[in-house]
């Protein structure tokens, strides 16, 4: 498309993107608020890895009946679901703040609840996105809506982390909004289904993961973003960084949370007026390097303005990733299976998120802040260098191809 902001003509897209900037802001404001609130009343690195492992668990063992669910039915109803089940949990956590209680057991209940129904609203809201527009148009539709997404991530943690400090309670009372808006901006799209009619068989829950297995670029680009942010989570240690290495209070950790998805935004931002269109391949391990070397600059740093940098280069790498994997699935994949491939995606970027988290705590509580933070860019790099040579049809791959059926 000539002009890049032209994808916003189509309704339902439009309505779609809003209503995931909404999902976005208040999701990190809710990250910003869950990490501060359980590591005041614990003190412990561990526990902040727990957050992760019990959003991680629900996740994995319900994404792949999420995506064949979204491959049977109205992608649009399961998006209103599972956000709503996700604000009934935020005014969970609302209500357990206002109660002032210090056990932590609470959060870690409703963060479980969020994971399953993250489980459900992630394949759903990836393979609806090339229902909204024509073929022609989804490279555009990725990036702007990377874009919206990313300035999400820049606004959230920072809002979050200011009105935290009038209470958590007060972020959480803020995030049920959010996601009530979210819910209503989805039901005024139109039904969304795959338009290649099948039954539904259980053996059809492994369609995607088959898919995936037979086609070594998409089986590359997936599970190279799985190791590189399983390995380089810094992002769950930053409560304890923000608070016990740079010093700064809950607006601060708002602030470190904000730099990632400043260089994501400036880096979508150019996606959207150049969408990356050759050398695809060697992009994208381009940008999970960056990724890795930015997370060991950070682990080092002890200056706040150097750390905001390093984050900065570290959202820019992984919006790249994250860009050319995205189009990569969604343009090679036909629409009667979209869904499935897309928990499979979803399955693998929640293992990178939610088990990184986990993974980065234990190996904080085992070998300190600054160690696990640093050696886990280093794995990262180390993961890059071997899949330069494991995956040569990805370090190859010059263009994206296009399924002829992807509306």
């Amino acid at each position: 498309m000539s002009n890049p902001l032209a994808v916003l003509r189509y309704r339902g897209y439009a309505a779609y993107a809003a209503a995931r900037f909404c999902t976005t802001l208040s999701w990190q404001m809710l990250s910003v608020a869950v990490g501060w609130q359980v590591y005041a009343l614990t003190r412990n690195p561990l526990d902040l890895g727990y957050l992760g492992l019990v959003q991680f668990l629900p996740f994995v063992l319900l994404v792949l009946p999420g995506g064949h669910v979204a491959d049977h039915a109205d992608r649009r109803l399961i998006l209103i679901a599972a956000y709503g089940v996700a604000a009934f949990c935020a005014g969970t956590l609302a209500w357990f703040s206002f109660t002032g209680s210090p056990t932590v057991w609470p959060i870690f209940v409703a963060m479980t609840v969020f994971g399953a129904a993250r489980a459900f609203w992630m394949p759903a809201g990836q393979a609806m996105t090339p229902n909204l527009v024509p073929v022609e148009a989804f490279p555009s539709a990725v990036a702007l809506n990377s874009m919206l997404l990313e300035a999400a991530v820049i606004a959230g943690p920072a809002l979050g982390g200011l009105l935290y400090l009038i209470g958590p309670s007060v972020v959480y009372c803020t995030v049920v909004a959010m996601l009530l808006l979210t819910v209503a901006l989805i039901a005024t799209i139109s039904p969304v289904r795959p338009r290649e009619g099948q039954s539904s068989q259980p053996a059809q829950l492994l369609d995607g993961l088959r898919f995936v297995l037979h086609r070594r670029a998409l089986l590359g680009a997936i599970s190279l973003d799985l190791f590189g942010v399983l390995f380089g989570g810094a992002a769950a240690l930053l409560p304890a960084y923000a608070r016990d290495v740079l010093h700064v209070g809950p607006a601060g950790l708002g602030l470190l949370r904000s730099a990632t998805g400043l260089g994501a935004t400036v880096t979508a931002i150019l996606l959207v007026i150049s969408p990356i269109e050759r050398h695809v391949g060697r992009w994208m391990f381009a940008g999970v390097a960056l990724f890795g070397a930015s997370t060991m600059v950070f682990g080092l740093s002890r200056s706040i303005p150097v750390s905001l940098l390093a984050l900065v280069l570290l959202g820019a790498g992984d919006m790249v990733s994250v860009y050319i994997r995205h189009v990569l699935i969604q343009l090679e994949t036909p629409d009667s299976i979209r869904g499935r491939v897309s928990a499979v995606s979803s399955m693998f970027i929640g293992a990178s998120n939610e088990l990184g988290e986990f993974e980065s705590g234990v190996t904080a509580r085992w070998l300190g802040l600054v160690p696990s933070v640093v050696l886990g860019g280093l794995a990262t790099l180390v993961v890059v260098g071997s899949y330069l040579k494991l995956f040569p049809e990805l370090r190859l791959m010059d263009r994206f191809k296009r399924h002829e059926s992807q509306r």
